[in-house]
């Protein structure tokens, strides 16, 4: 894995999210805070999910290993959720920018939010971001379409294809 790879999968990952919202911002708020009894309850709480977890992985990333994740009541609704992207997209692009070859592919130690002790090669870390982030939005694909809503598709190849033209 080089870098100019992950920086193109976090690439992808901000053009897939930045999809997905679209595709939510459709909804009426109730049917945004729905309970459909997923993972993570509904659209709202998946996406908060998500958002959580690229938070602490890049607080990990910059030497501190959060204890507790952020949830519902911290980030109501989609437009606070959106502002909370924002900011941790710019301050993620700023890590990316930072990193060096080197620095991908070190080992990278943290301690969980259960108190368990870890220590992967950065890259790897970076990878289950993404990967973590695909799931739940096919998850929440499955959601909006039960709602009457129309996803956005968010392939990877249909990234590449974009990038071209």
């Amino acid at each position: 894995m080089t870098l100019t790879e992950i920086r193109t999968l976090f690439e992808y990952d901000e053009w897939a999210t930045e999809r997905t919202l679209e595709s939510v911002s459709n909804l009426s708020d109730g049917k945004y805070h729905d309970d459909l009894k997923s993972s993570h309850g509904g659209i709202h709480g998946t996406l908060v999910h998500v958002y959580s977890a690229g938070m602490t992985w890049l607080q990990r990333w910059k030497g501190s290993s959060p204890s507790t994740s952020v949830n519902v009541q911290e980030i109501p609704n989609l437009e606070s959720l959106k502002a909370h992207w924002k900011e941790y997209r710019i301050s993620l692009n700023s890590y990316l920018r930072s990193l060096t070859e080197g620095g991908l592919h070190a080992a990278l130690s943290y301690t969980d939010t259960k108190g368990n002790k870890h220590g992967e090669p950065l890259y790897q870390q970076m990878q289950q971001v993404i990967n973590h982030a695909s799931y739940h939005r096919g998850q929440i694909v499955t959601m909006l379409r039960q709602l009457g809503g129309k996803p956005q598709a968010t392939d990877l190849i249909l990234f590449f294809r974009t990038r071209q033209g």
